[in-house]
């Protein structure tokens, strides 16, 4: 084995092996960083390149860049509370905020160094575990995996701000968003409304884009502030090593997220969907003191951030041992290791042991390369949290929108992507937390199939009393009871101290907001449960379990939010003040003018295309919301015109939006006019 290991080192940093692992750390750099990309589409773009590679240089080629977006994702979800993979959604929940402080430079020393740590440690576990994990894969089935599916749900109770009620309310309507589309059982179509888009299920790069990103947008727009919210010579104590620091000082909580997103990440088709909530509820639950997590608590981006690399690794586990991939990623990559003519297997733990330990090494060069590479560029990333928030909203929401396009190229993606924030600007202003609607949308579909799997094979719940899932039902109660004893403690608290604000995912307090959305989503549970009424069992089962208690939580929610709103009644003497003075502090009639931008942006769209439209959005909202001056304007607008066309169309080669513009000029442009510019 040591001298596979010793092997193995030398082909990786042989010519050309280690030049080609640098190109993919440099463009998975690039790719992770943009919102929407990610390491899936790096995959798919690079794949082609390989055939006819060398096994060593197709591998460092699609490692490097696979492996440090993970790293690289850190950057939009600590500067715009945007999640630039799957793989980065729980770090915004301290990272943005910290950025709001002015201490984007602390977050991301401390999310760098961990990345590597976690890197590290997940590659030494792949390592060390290849030779012995086989009994604890095969342990893991339907019933395992459906069990540690709840355990990511309960940790929604870690994630709800002051509200646990509301946090399981928008898990049961991120479960019942997960339930549209064809049935997972039988081939019949779920809350489509008789739209083939909706046929595929709902996308969820779009969703995750709109829920996070678009109201925090809106809030730069509204406000014209800069992202920190503390000016750059106040903001102390925020530098990359005084993160590194941290990382220092909570080395225990790194390594114990490193080892819990390695092993996580082996559990096929589930590790990476819950992998940095997991990590996020454990420091919350394994802290003594809980007051800072949702507002800038750097525990909050060392954990995730830890797990989310050290999965890597862990991912790659049953795809060279058993052909099994561990994730969507890892598929892809299955998919390289058997055109470069390899089988996963005993092969790859004897024959080609050099080969598999040669990834190994992969994974740990690549994530001490980018992390020293992002500490030297991070002070300047850094700096954009100090510019003028209109000069950084424009750009934002091409990415944004341009993110939520890849998916899958359709205009459907764009009205998701609209229509889910506006339900995230409502949930964030109602006080409704956001997270747990994302993890309960990825899980959706994988609770469901793993749940009827296993009623299927064990004829019934005889499942439950299997050993590993009584263990974990028994974690999902114990998190549940303690992110209860840490919300009463919380009010209790609040209650000694009426002058504390409650801030944080979930934090904010507007009865006029959470109450019709209350209503709302109170009709659309009972409105879910008996549209199901007439389908088979096996297909309204799920959505049933989902919509019978999602409406008695609404329900209780409802309640309050009445309650609430009453008190305000008699507290501003009558209903109209209190309705003015809540509808100011949601910023609603601003918030209508930003979200009519963008409507126009769409509508556009359609008659202009997306490379016509965009420019004009970013053109208008300098000029006209901004205060700009033209020349900024058309500069501007200028600039995200070329970008678009330079790279999402010459680079990524998507296919546009056919607007009317198109099918009207197209036939008359003489054919050595280069059409890709306008169209």
């Amino acid at each position: 084995m040591i001298e596979a290991l010793l092997t193995a080192f030398g082909l990786v940093f042989a010519w050309p092996a280690i030049g080609y692992l640098m190109l993919g750390i440099g463009l998975g750099i690039w790719i992770g960083a943009i919102p929407g990309l990610g390491g899936i589409i790096g995959l798919v773009l690079l794949l082609p390149f390989t055939f006819g590679m060398e096994t060593i240089p197709a591998f460092a080629l699609l490692l490097g860049l696979w492996t440090v977006t993970a790293t690289s994702d850190t950057i939009s979800s600590v500067m715009l509370g945007i999640p630039g993979t799957a793989a980065s959604q729980a770090t915004i929940l301290d990272g943005y905020p910290m950025a709001q402080k002015g201490l984007a430079a602390k977050a991301f020393g401390a999310a760098f160094t961990v990345s590597a740590i976690g890197g590290v440690v997940g590659a030494i576990i792949l390592a060390v575990s290849l030779p012995i994990i086989s009994p604890v894969i095969m342990a893991f089935g339907s019933p395992e995996l459906f069990a540690l599916g709840m355990l990511g749900l309960a940790m929604v109770g870690t994630l709800s701000g002051a509200s646990i009620m509301k946090g399981l309310a928008a898990g049961m309507l991120g479960l019942m968003l997960g339930t549209i589309g064809l049935a997972e059982t039988v081939a019949i179509p779920r809350y489509t409304f008789g739209s083939l888009y909706l046929m595929d299920e709902l996308p969820i790069i779009p969703v995750v884009l709109g829920l996070f990103a678009i109201p925090e947008l809106m809030e730069l727009a509204v406000k014209n502030v800069s992202i920190s919210r503390v000016p750059k010579d106040q903001a102390v104590g925020g530098g990359i090593i005084d993160g590194i620091r941290e990382v220092r000082k909570h080395w225990w909580l790194a390594l114990r997220c490193s080892i819990l997103g390695s092993y996580i990440g082996m559990l096929p088709g589930l590790g990476a969907s819950i992998v940095d909530w997991i990590a996020y509820g454990h420091a919350v639950q394994s802290a003594k003191d809980k007051s800072q997590f949702g507002k800038g608590d750097i525990r909050g981006v060392i954990a995730p951030e830890a797990a989310n690399n050290a999965i890597k690794g862990g991912a790659l586990i049953p795809t060279v041992a058993f052909g099994i991939p561990g994730s969507l990623g890892t598929s892809i990559l299955l998919g390289a290791l058997i055109m470069q003519g390899l089988r996963p297997g005993p092969m790859m733990l004897s024959e080609n042991l050099h080969i598999t330990f040669s990834l190994v090494w992969m994974i740990v060069v690549a994530n001490i390369v980018v992390a020293g590479l992002l500490m030297l560029w991070s002070k300047q990333v850094a700096k954009i949290a100090f510019l003028p928030g209109h000069l950084v909203v424009p750009g934002v929401i091409v990415f944004v929108f341009m993110g939520a396009w890849l998916g899958g190229a359709s205009y459907g993606d764009w009205i998701t992507c609209l229509t889910i924030g506006i339900v995230g600007f409502i949930m964030k202003r109602g006080g409704w937390p956001r997270p747990p609607l994302v993890l309960a949308l990825i899980l959706g579909n994988i609770l469901e199939n793993t749940f009827q799997i296993s009623n299927r094979a064990y004829d019934g719940l005889s499942w439950l009393t299997r050993p590993i899932v009584m263990i974990v039902v028994a974690l999902v109660v114990l998190t549940l009871i303690f992110a209860v004893r840490g919300i009463i403690k919380h009010k209790k608290g609040q209650s000694n101290d009426p002058d504390s604000a409650v801030v944080g995912e979930g934090g904010e307090r507007n009865p006029l907001v959470s109450l019709p959305f209350s209503v709302a989503l109170g009709i659309m549970f009972v409105w879910a449960a008996f549209e199901s009424i007439s389908w088979p069992a096996e297909v309204r089962q799920f959505p049933i379990i989902i919509a019978i208690p999602g409406a008695i939580l609404v329900f209780v929610t409802s309640f309050h939010d009445s309650r609430d709103l009453v008190r305000a009644r008699a507290a501003a003497g009558s209903l109209a003040n209190a309705v003015y003075t809540f509808s100011e502090q949601a910023v609603l009639p601003k918030a209508l003018m930003f979200f009519g931008y963008l409507i126009v942006m769409l509508l556009l769209t359609l008659v202009v295309g997306q490379k016509i439209a965009m420019p004009i959005f970013i053109g208008l909202y300098l000029w006209r919301w901004g205060g700009y001056g033209l020349r900024v304007s058309l500069g501007y607008a200028l600039g995200g015109w070329a970008f678009i066309v330079l790279f999402y169309d010459q680079v990524m080669h998507l296919i546009f939006h056919p607007s009317f513009f198109y099918s009207m000029v197209q036939p008359l442009v003489p054919e050595w006019f280069p059409g890709w510019l306008i169209y």
